[in-house]
């Protein structure tokens, strides 16, 4: 973790409305990119609806890195069928990160995201306060393809005794 600022925590929820990629379905599942790393998700067999429930976990070395969604049909004789891609955008964030909040009520909307030519979502994404946490949901549009969403959530882990955002660098 030498030069790492913190760990984001992706929890990829759901896709939507995937293209089918086989003869009537698809076999789905997602990989999440950010430099050298490189995390995914279970395949969902037969359905382009998935819902996957899985949390991955991506080192942080400079928040204005590319990290890179992307789902793929897994297919068994041959290579896997690209389903569309998204960029997380976590700037919005981390800006929220960088006011040091505490204490507020669970639920406090801490910002709204409206969806823009810079990012890939879909819908308005709101940044929440709870349990003294921040989360942020996402619905992000697939990129290079038809049709299809996948809804992931943001989460900040600080590395045990640093606190990311609070140093002047960052502020």
């Amino acid at each position: 973790m030498e030069g790492s600022l913190g760990l984001l925590r992706i929890r990829v929820r759901r896709g939507t409305n995937l293209v089918v990629r086989d003869a009537v379905s698809s076999d789905p599942y997602v990989v999440i990119t950010l430099r050298q790393q490189k995390v995914k998700t279970l395949v969902i067999k037969k359905n382009c609806n998935p819902v996957w429930n899985d949390e991955v976990t991506l080192s942080i070395k400079d928040p204005n890195d590319p990290i890179i969604l992307t789902v793929f049909d897994k297919d068994t004789f041959t290579k896997d069928d690209q389903m569309g891609d998204a960029i997380i955008d976590i700037k919005p964030y981390i800006e929220c990160m960088k006011m040091g909040l505490k204490d507020l009520p669970n639920g406090t909307k801490v910002d709204r995201v409206q969806p823009s030519r810079e990012n890939c979502l879909a819908d308005e994404s709101c940044i929440i306060w709870n349990n003294g946490k921040m989360f942020q949901d996402m619905c992000l549009q697939l990129r290079n393809v038809k049709h299809g969403t996948v809804d992931i959530q943001i989460e900040w882990i600080d590395l045990p005794g640093r606190k990311a955002f609070q140093s002047e660098e960052y502020i």
